[in-house]
């Protein structure tokens, strides 16, 4: 019997062992995995690791120069998918208050892919594409259906980081949705930096773009924070405002947070691929 309860013993602590170290070793280097609007829209060339889930609740507040404040929750899930990739979901919900009326409730599901082609060598910076379907669902979704295909590079020096990003949309551009429309075309450009032995990370960008042809062009400007509470959650922080005086956000703020668990029976190769698969 004692034999029976030290090997049973051993079996509980195995699983929670199990259950447990994935996570924290898959989140090692969550803090510099910049996302898209999180904290600001520049978002990096590197997917979740493979295995790995991440759940994210940012909350986003914005007022423009017509007077109309717009607050947005926006739930995502990702999972790595395979090495080097991963699949996610958005599903936005927003309140929009213009000319003393309020109206809110969901605004659209956003499906997207992303997939990183190569990690940094001396010559090339890494190289991601991704690709978002906007589907109209909800009372703030627009009426019609959009896709937005992205190019994302990332170069790094020492504890820089710089980040280019182009994205070009397709589909109806009728009543579109009031968040996360899927613009036209986009162009970032972001620069961060890590401070305090690889734990907070301070970032700027510049932002242009169009939402539809018949808009006009947005210029901003965003700076932002990213900081590792534990091994497996982080939080941030970013502000942005207008530069372009005719169109944009006159200011902007968003926080939040994420967290980063995994799943063993879904890990059948862990100690063949190691947790690191992202290439940071």
């Amino acid at each position: 019997m004692p034999v029976a309860r030290k090997k049973a013993r051993l079996v509980i602590a195995t699983l929670l062992w199990l259950a447990a170290v994935p996570a924290s070793l898959l989140a090692q280097l969550d803090y510099r995995n910049l996302d898209d609007d999180r904290p600001t829209i520049t978002e990096d060339a590197y997917p979740v690791e493979r295995y790995a889930f991440e759940f994210l609740l940012p909350y986003s507040y914005e007022r423009d120069r017509a007077g109309t404040d717009l607050h947005l929750v926006m739930p995502e899930l990702e999972y790595g998918i395979v090495r080097n990739g991963q699949v996610g979901v958005k599903l936005p919900l927003a309140a929009r208050r213009r000319s003393g009326d309020t109206e809110w409730g969901p605004a659209g599901v956003t499906a997207f892919g992303l997939y990183n082609l190569n990690t940094e060598s001396r010559l090339l910076p890494a190289f991601a594409v991704r690709v978002d379907g906007h589907l109209p669902v909800g009372s703030l979704a627009g009426d019609g259906a959009r896709v937005t295909f992205k190019a994302i590079a990332t170069r790094s020096w020492g504890r820089n980081r710089v980040h280019l990003n182009a994205a070009w949309t397709v589909g109806d551009e009728e009543r579109l949705a009031a968040v996360e429309p899927g613009h036209r075309w986009s162009y970032s450009a972001a620069l961060d930096r890590t401070l305090f032995r690889q734990s907070l990370l301070l970032l700027g960008e510049i932002v242009t773009r169009r939402t539809a042809a018949d808009t006009p062009v947005e210029v901003n400007a965003g700076i932002g924070v990213r900081y590792q509470l534990s091994p497996t959650m982080v939080m941030d922080l970013g502000l942005s405002r207008r530069i372009r005086r005719s169109t944009g956000p006159d200011f902007g703020v968003t926080a939040g947070f994420s967290r980063v668990f995994g799943l063993t029976w879904l890990m059948p190769a862990r100690g063949r691929d190691g947790p690191g698969d992202r290439g940071d």
